[in-house]
């Protein structure tokens, strides 16, 4: 079993779950895929679960699962080339042992066939070898975490730049959503009641806006239901505040702060730039130098040279606090965050150390879950194996009625702004959209329905 020394910012992962008279005397056993840093998992173990196995290729994260957890079996390859006995032979476990599956795969690149026949993009591989593992080593539970961009991915990528009036209809795994719709269809084939939600893990005392999207699967019918929020931007009842950056950084001894400088180029800028402001605070003769040829473009662009306040809740951690596109400078000092402050934000023990250079570290803090969501979903797992009540199998469902009116509301696609299109009138648009097919509508048609685990 692991022994982890928590920070300050994490004292409250057992928060709002058992108190210690109901922990479990046996602790929960976790096989833990795409293992990263073991966010997710560490903060299950924090209310009584165990790791048993991680599975992960990249050497920098093994290198710093093992220098943390030197006892851990860590099974150090690409996931298409363990097999399912090999996972659970390193567990020590046998099928239907597992407790909880957990996963990260990368869930954004699918051919049509899915799991039917061959996955052509090396990301859409990923789930179907989680799909497998759950699949053969029937875990009482499965946890499957990702960005909240697959909400609107789709199975095959048009760019946008050949959409429109003048190029052919959108096929449906050209709309948004389709990837969405096939990672469904294809869990409903496990048989599980199966659980998915998009969770702010401000929400849960985690000191940055981070949403993900989470699939919970119950073997058996256990009702796992979204975790109950203890945190909130508007704070009322029983509901606190979100975590500050302040609150989340207090107490931090960092006495040599690892860090990447920015280059002259930037430093001029983001000097300029407020706490909790970015590239709009800029003067205005210098937006457009600053920015180069994102200034001319368009959607999202709020992490340009941003300041952090440490007023507010920070924004979800980027794999590059130092690149000027995703930039998390400190709100007084003309810096990035520290390697150490980021691990804060994540909630990592003060006593966990990463390996690899800057690079690699600022990538696997960016890429982690914060411990704190991890916790929360633990609790609502015991919660789901106390209770009676049994869900239908084969059952996908979403209890977040905003959640499922957002999707339903979801644009088919997105087109270039008009004059970034050979046809600029809304009429041409108008009357290309409006032959395009409504896959979503299939999708929540099938949320609607208990399917048994078939196909």
């Amino acid at each position: 079993m692991s022994s982890l020394a928590l920070p300050t910012d994490t004292k409250n992962l057992q928060e709002g779950g058992d108190s210690p008279r109901r922990m479990p005397k046996r602790r929960l056993p976790i096989v833990s895929l795409f293992a990263g840093t073991l966010g997710l998992d560490l903060g299950l173990e924090a209310v009584g679960f165990e790791i048993k196995v991680a599975v992960e290729c990249n050497r920098f994260a093994v290198e710093t699962i093992k220098r943390n957890l030197p006892h851990l079996p860590v099974i150090d390859k690409k996931i298409e080339d363990v097999s399912t006995e090999e996972i659970l032979d390193a567990a020590g476990l046998k099928p239907g042992e597992p407790v909880v599956v957990t996963a990260g795969p990368c869930c954004q690149a699918f051919s049509t066939a899915g799991l039917r026949g061959s996955i052509n993009d090396p990301r859409g591989v990923l789930f179907r070898e989680f799909h497998r593992v759950v699949r053969e080593a029937r875990p009482r539970f499965f946890v499957m975490e990702n960005v909240r961009g697959i909400l609107s991915a789709a199975i095959r990528h048009r760019p946008l730049a050949e959409r429109g009036p003048g190029y052919p209809m959108l096929s449906p795994d050209e709309e948004l959503g389709s990837a969405l719709a096939l990672i469904v269809q294809e869990l409903a084939t496990l048989g599980y009641s199966t659980l998915f939600d998009l969770l702010n893990a401000a929400d849960y005392g985690v000191p940055q806006i981070r949403e993900r999207i989470l699939f919970t699967g119950s073997r058996d019918g256990e009702p796992v239901h979204t975790p109950e929020p203890t945190h909130s931007r508007a704070p009322g009842g029983s509901l606190r505040a979100w975590v500050t950056l302040r609150e989340a950084l207090a107490g931090l001894n960092d006495p040599e702060p690892a860090f990447r400088r920015f280059p002259p180029g930037k430093e001029k800028y983001v000097k300029l730039v407020p706490p909790g402001g970015n590239w709009r605070d800029l003067p205005k003769g210098l937006q457009a130098q600053a920015l180069g040829g994102a200034f001319t473009s368009w959607g999202g662009r709020g992490g340009f040279f941003r300041r952090l306040s440490f007023d507010e809740a920070a924004p979800a951690l980027t794999t590059r606090p130092d690149s000027k596109a995703t930039m998390m400078c400190h709100p007084e000092e003309l810096r990035p965050l520290t390697v150490r402050e980021c691990a804060r934000l994540q909630q990592f023990p003060d006593n966990w150390s990463f390996s690899g250079g800057l690079p690699q570290q600022y990538i696997q803090l960016g890429n982690a879950v914060p411990l704190g969501l991890g916790s929360a979903l633990g609790r609502a797992l015991r919660k789901a194996m106390r209770a009676k009540k049994r869900m239908p199998l084969g059952q996908i469902r979403c209890e977040n009625t905003g959640l499922l009116e957002r999707l339903r509301k979801r644009p088919r696609t997105i087109l270039n702004p008009a004059r970034m299109r050979k046809d600029q009138t809304i009429e041409a648009a108008r009357e290309w959209l409006k032959g395009q097919e409504r896959s979503r509508d299939q999708f929540l048609d099938f949320l609607s329905h208990d399917h048994d685990g078939e196909a």
